[in-house]
Parts: structure tokens; C-alpha cells; sequence
């Protein structure tokens, strides 16, 4: 059976956890590493810096890989940002709130904040950045 047949034969919530998964996971890598060099008093900048250099790697993987949407790179790249600011506005205050009333550990609450931010997202793609669905299996393309 074709490789792509399989993944586009997975439910696109399944395609957004894994997708969604590998992104967050280099997001926070770059969390990480800006935290290592700029420092840990400085986190919302840190936060600010994933987001920029995550954005463009993310949309990519979310357009082919999960909703498959053709064509409308740039408008589908604005409304992409328009949901990252909400979903960086949700990450930020997530964050802001366990650091300040839960853990002080930045890591801990980068990593649940990105959990939390992540449902915000799905539903924002799905239903506004890329609500021209195309995925192979939707039009019996597979």
C-alpha cells in the first residue's frame, strides 16, 4: 500500500497530533536553545523568537501534510498568522501563568503551554486558515 495513501487515509486530527507533535517539538528546541543564550529571565523573548523562526516550518507542514490545501500560499501564510498571534497571545499568557502561580521552571510551563496553545490552533487552521480542505481521501484522489 502507497505510503501516502496510508497517512492521508488518517483522520486529519491524527495527521495535526503528529504533524502538530514534530512541529512543537522543534519549536521547543528552539525554545531551548534561545533560553540557553539569552537566558532564562528573558523567556517571553525566547517565546517571541521560537514563534518568528517556527512559523515558517510549521505553515508548510500543516498546508502539505495535514490539510492539503493547493495553492493560496500567501493568503493561507496571513491567516496562518493571524492564528499563530492568537495562538503565540495564548501560549504567552499560558505561560505567564504558570511561572508566575504554578511552577517557576520555564521549561515545565513552556511545555504545557504549548499542549494547551496547540488545540487553539488546530481548530483555527481547520476552520479558518485552511478551510479550502483538499486532502486526497476527502476527494477520492488516493
Amino acid at each position: 500500500m502507497n505510503i501516502l495513501k496510508k497517512w492521508y487515509d488518517l483522520p486529519d486530527k491524527i495527521r495535526f497530533l503528529l504533524v502538530g507533535g514534530f512541529n512543537a517539538a522543534f519549536s521547543y528546541i528552539i525554545f531551548a536553545i534561545a533560553i540557553h543564550f539569552i537566558g532564562q529571565e528573558h523567556y517571553q523573548i525566547c517565546v517571541a523568537l521560537q514563534w518568528i523562526i517556527s512559523s515558517v516550518f510549521s505553515f508548510v507542514n500543516q498546508k502539505i501534510f495535514v490539510f492539503c490545501t493547493k495553492g493560496h500560499w500567501i493568503s493561507e501564510y496571513i491567516k496562518c498568522c493571524s492564528t499563530w498571534a492568537v495562538s503565540y497571545a495564548c501560549n504567552a499568557l499560558i505561560l505567564e501563568f504558570i511561572v508566575r502561580f504554578i511552577s517557576k521552571n520555564v521549561y515545565i510551563g513552556q511545555f504545557f503551554s504549548i499542549l494547551l496553545a496547540s488545540i487553539v490552533t488546530y481548530i483555527l487552521f481547520k476552520y479558518f486558515a485552511f478551510k479550502r480542505y483538499d486532502c486526497p481521501k476527502r476527494k477520492g484522489m488516493v
